[in-house]
């Protein structure tokens, strides 16, 4: 992999991790404590805003889970590592990168 694809995985990568960042900020008011609201239904608005809230936790798992990626693909770049399976150090696969260029592994040994 050239100086120039490097770059432009970086460059990519960066950007999903701003706009993680950015849904990051959004979700925050979903994660909150849910209070009781004396000017509601009762039980189900309760339980409704639980579910959202559990939804919006699962979602901010989601976005650490893929920020994490995001970073340690990120490390390989400037590491020289980057463009290679972490188990079997084959070059990973363009159209994998290209989908999600912080796979760490290729197709087999995601399989595997």
């Amino acid at each position: 992999m050239d100086e120039t694809e490097t770059a432009r995985y970086r460059k990519r990568l960066q950007a999903l991790r701003a706009g993680l960042d950015e849904e990051e900020a959004l979700g925050a008011e979903g994660q909150r404590v849910v209070t009781l609201d004396q000017q509601s239904v009762g039980r189900l608005a309760r339980m409704d805003a639980l579910q959202h809230q559990a939804m919006a936790k699962a979602q901010g798992a989601r976005r650490a889970a893929a920020r994490a990626r995001i970073n340690a693909a990120l490390r390989r770049i400037a590491e020289g590592e980057y463009g290679y399976c972490l188990d079997c150090g084959e070059v990973l696969e363009a159209s994998r990168l290209e989908s999600d260029p912080s796979v760490p592994r290729c197709l087999d040994c995601t399989r595997g």
